[in-house]
């Protein structure tokens, strides 16, 4: 018998409102995210500041891919979604915290992007979860 995963890949205390949408999937080894934004888990509300805003962010997507089988290290491309370039430090910031090897990074694209209310970054990861060895 084999166990069958869900595909829809969830982070406890942040969701998308009223929209019927999960965070991520998973199909076969790769994980696809929704916008991954920088909500407090605690409150599912955004913070003020783009600095808190990208902590968050970061941490969901550590969240998302460990609830999906993954890691960092599984993330082949990241795209970030920043409301103005002012925002760029803050999401370099927690970038390097998550990938500090410069020979060990994923892909990333930081597009300027009109995003909802408050929301002043997004993050849209691929991930290929690597099989484990025993």
């Amino acid at each position: 018998m084999t166990i069958r995963r869900p595909r829809s890949i969830e982070v406890p205390g942040v969701n998308h409102g009223s929209v019927p949408i999960p965070m991520g999937a998973r199909v076969g080894n790769m994980i696809f995210s929704s916008g991954i934004a920088g909500k407090d888990p605690s409150t599912n509300k955004l913070p003020p500041h783009a600095a808190e805003q990208a902590r968050f962010a970061f941490a969901n997507l550590r969240t998302l891919l460990e609830n999906g089988g993954a890691k960092l290290e599984d993330v082949g491309r990241v795209t970030v979604f920043v409301k103005d370039e002012s925002v760029r430090d803050a999401v370099n910031v927690e970038w390097l915290k998550c990938f500090p090897d410069p020979l060990d990074r994923p892909a990333r694209h930081t597009l300027v992007q009109e995003l909802r209310g408050e929301m002043l970054l997004q993050l849209d990861v691929i991930a290929v979860v690597q099989e484990k060895k025993e």
